[in-house]
């Protein structure tokens, strides 16, 4: 159960880094008109709006309600900043490690009720920006105040229909501190970006098992035609070998022909090892299981016996009469053999 909750946590924690950074981009790229409404010591708004012209320069807040302006047509689809005089809010300071920078909202969440009067669902409250104490820690300043507050404010506004609503203040040295912030549901809140991110990494893990069941399907079904693909190759090459065929096998006559077909390399190796070093061979045919051989020799009729003599040939003789012309070192002759197929020299 732990390991589970451990690793929602790190899903939680890379989602809403995912949403605020997008959300941050978007931002940058189409950023909403801003408004100010500045509270000042007699408890009326000063307007701060990019468009000014007949704008009034202060607007009074009574009775839960901005008056003295028409608010609807100046901050509808604009971001609204209402900017709270600092004695409105408690200030406390918190010192934490260094280390803890990067989780510093969750922390003044776990302790807001320790350091104010209100608990976490009772209060808005921020905090500033950390200022590092060499590398061993950091100093920063809680801002807080009632929740029922802050809401009268935003409750005022949210008719006109703004992007965005966010309370500040600042602290008495200058330090500016969000305390709460509300997007209109047109607007891209980061809370919802990133419940729908982890959606959708629900639906690539699941994607991603089913995948593989499928994938370990489709391997064990291609095995098995694999194998029977196998099988079948085996029965065929049995065949071939004459398991039902016997002797009329194409395998087995083509086993029979290579034995009784002479080989003309075992030919021409029995036929250099038969001859006499004085003996040159000139011509060499071989046509069926017949060899005809031509050449030069001191003693012609001497060769028709030591051919006999081979296990190879058999019926040696002359087939052509044997000449001698005074420039050929020897008798020029042509004699014929039968082959005796062995294909072993």
């Amino acid at each position: 159960m732990s390991s589970l909750n451990s690793l929602r946590a790190v899903v939680d924690a890379w989602t809403g880094t995912v949403a605020g950074t997008v959300v941050a981009g978007l931002e940058r790229i189409v950023s909403p008109r801003m408004v100010r409404l500045i509270e000042i010591e007699s408890g009326a708004f000063a307007l701060e709006a990019a468009k000014s012209e007949n704008v009034p320069k202060e607007i009074a807040f009574e009775n839960g309600k901005f008056i003295g302006a028409d608010l609807a047509q100046i901050v509808r689809g604009s971001r609204i900043e209402i900017v709270l005089w600092p004695t409105r809010f408690l200030f406390r300071p918190l010192e934490l490690p260094a280390r803890a920078a990067d989780f510093l909202d969750g922390i003044v969440r776990a302790q807001i009720d320790r350091l104010t009067p209100w608990s976490a669902s009772e209060a808005v409250f921020g905090c500033s920006v950390p200022v590092a104490h060499g590398g061993e820690s950091i100093s920063t300043e809680i801002a807080a105040a009632p929740r029922k507050l802050a809401m009268s404010y935003v409750e005022a506004v949210s008719s006109f229909h703004p992007t965005a609503i966010a309370i500040v203040t600042e602290t008495p040295e200058g330090r500016r501190i969000k305390v709460f912030e509300q997007r209109s549901r047109g607007a891209i809140d980061p809370v919802r970006l990133g419940r729908t991110l982890q959606a959708v990494l629900v639906l690539a893990a699941v994607a991603a098992v089913i995948g593989s069941v499928a994938t370990s399907y489709l391997a064990d079904r291609l095995s098995a035609r694999q194998s029977e693909l196998e099988r079948q190759i085996t029965q065929r090459r049995a065949a071939l070998r004459g398991n039902d065929g016997g002797e009329r096998s194409p395998l087995a006559l083509l086993e029979r022909r290579k034995y009784e077909t002479p080989a003309s390399v075992i030919v021409l190796e029995s036929m250099s090892r038969l001859l006499p070093d004085h003996t040159y061979v000139t011509e060499l045919h071989l046509t069926g299981n017949k060899v005809q051989i031509g050449g030069i020799t001191r003693d012609a009729p001497s060769l028709i016996p030591l051919i006999e003599q081979s296990q190879h040939f058999t019926r040696a003789t002359f087939y052509a009469p044997t000449t001698r012309s005074p420039s050929d070192p020897g008798e020029r002759f042509h004699i014929e053999a039968q082959i005796e197929p062995r294909n072993a020299p």
